[in-house]
């Protein structure tokens, strides 16, 4: 549970603070418009999540209608969550009591008509790499490909038509049973068409996760689906502008960023960075964390000087969708379940592409070419010293 002084939401902060012309002109600068264009919600949604403990809302992102194209609106949710059971608890246990909680959330993203559903970085487990320690938590890992989790997620994909992306700890039995943080992209027939591994592994503090898998070999992949291409930026990912720019190169039009992160380490680069991307890339960019704070049966350290612990601090939710034109939506709770649904014309990237020229004014020849030098090993900076 969370702590005591956690605050619920900023945005609710704000709203609490403020009204009327004030609060649409905070709107206007912060958010990028006046108005959040929330959308409506059936009452059975809102029964059912009052009934689960979890909170839900959506909102709209519109583009012009254009004479050639017809508009490609699609609706994409994303789902934070805390677990349910103790970590000390047998792994099977921890596992299915995260899979009957996500089972009714995911229901309810069915009911709003939901296409695309993301989960948050490692969702069916908790977040144990700060521990260090192999047992239990390599007991985790699971075959992409038929693994509880994609089982689990395939009987919805089918009965609903929707796709899902399941970031989950891979085990990968065809090659030394390698572990690593992969994102798995259900489509709407239950298939598995591919997966993503996390590009960039954090050394900071508690989040030193290379004991357990190491930097991912596949590149920057995107997933044309029914509904859209999309991509997936694994959480410390967001970290690095390259990453963001390949896959907007590779063609993305929606991009999500699956994390787990904590209160007192980047909560004030959480609004930022993924925000940045959409507006550099001219893509849709859709952030989850995950939200509550995980206990562990033996303590850790950090190699920071700090003492030993147990537990390594409040995971703020605060989940987010960005438009191609840096609009965006007001987050989830910072101490509760969520779901955020965001509905998007997709038409909006191309159109933010041609009012802004971002890619078309973009140098990747002059980058590649000083890129090129810089990987090697006799490279001298580009400075001009005073005579």
């Amino acid at each position: 549970m969370a702590a005591a002084a956690e605050i619920e939401s900023f945005d609710k902060l704000v709203l609490n603070a403020l009204s009327g012309p004030e609060l649409e002109e905070f709107n206007r600068i912060y958010y990028g418009r006046p108005n959040h264009h929330a959308l409506p919600i059936k009452l059975s949604t809102t029964e059912c999540a009052k009934e689960n403990n979890f909170e839900v809302a959506a909102y709209d992102f519109p583009a012009k209608k254009e004479e050639i194209r017809s508009s490609r609106v699609v609706r994409v949710g994303i789902i934070q969550h805390s677990i349910v059971e103790s970590t000390d608890k047998p792994i099977v246990e921890q596992r299915q009591a995260i899979f009957e909680k996500i089972k009714r959330i995911i229901v309810a993203a069915a009911n709003e008509g939901v296409n695309i559903l993301c989960f948050q970085e490692c969702w069916n487990m908790p977040f144990a790499f700060c521990t260090r320690e192999k047992q239990p938590w390599c007991e985790f890992a699971e075959s992409a490909h038929d693994g509880p989790s994609t089982q689990f997620l395939r009987e919805f994909a089918v009965k609903y038509g929707m796709v899902f992306i399941s970031p989950i700890l891979e085990r990968d039995e065809n090659h030394g049973d390698t572990i690593w943080n992969t994102a798995v992209v259900i489509d709407d027939q239950g298939k598995v068409i591919g997966k993503h591994r996390k590009n960039h592994i954090p050394r900071v503090g508690d989040f030193n996760e290379s004991t357990y898998y190491m930097e991912g070999i596949t590149g920057h992949p995107v997933f044309d689906t029914k509904f859209g291409k999309i991509a997936v930026n694994i959480c410390y990912g967001r970290h690095h502008p390259l990453n963001w720019l390949l896959f907007g190169i590779n063609g993305a039009e929606i991009v999500f960023n699956p994390s787990a992160t904590v209160a007192g380490l980047s909560e004030h680069l959480w609004a930022i960075e993924a925000r940045n991307a959409a507006i550099a890339n001219s893509y849709f960019t859709c952030s989850i964390n995950r939200v509550g704070s995980e206990k562990f049966p033996n303590e850790f350290t950090s190699g920071d000087g700090k003492p030993a612990h147990k537990e390594f601090g409040h995971f703020y939710g605060s989940s987010y969708v960005t438009a191609p034109d840096g609009c965006r939506t007001p987050g989830l709770s910072r101490v509760n379940d969520g779901l955020l649904i965001a509905q998007m014309d997709l038409n909006l990237c191309r159109q933010v592409k041609d009012k802004w020229g971002f890619t078309m004014t973009q140098r990747l020849d002059l980058y590649a070419e000083s890129l090129n030098k810089v990987v090697k090993p006799d490279y001298e900076r580009q400075i001009i010293n005073k005579n």
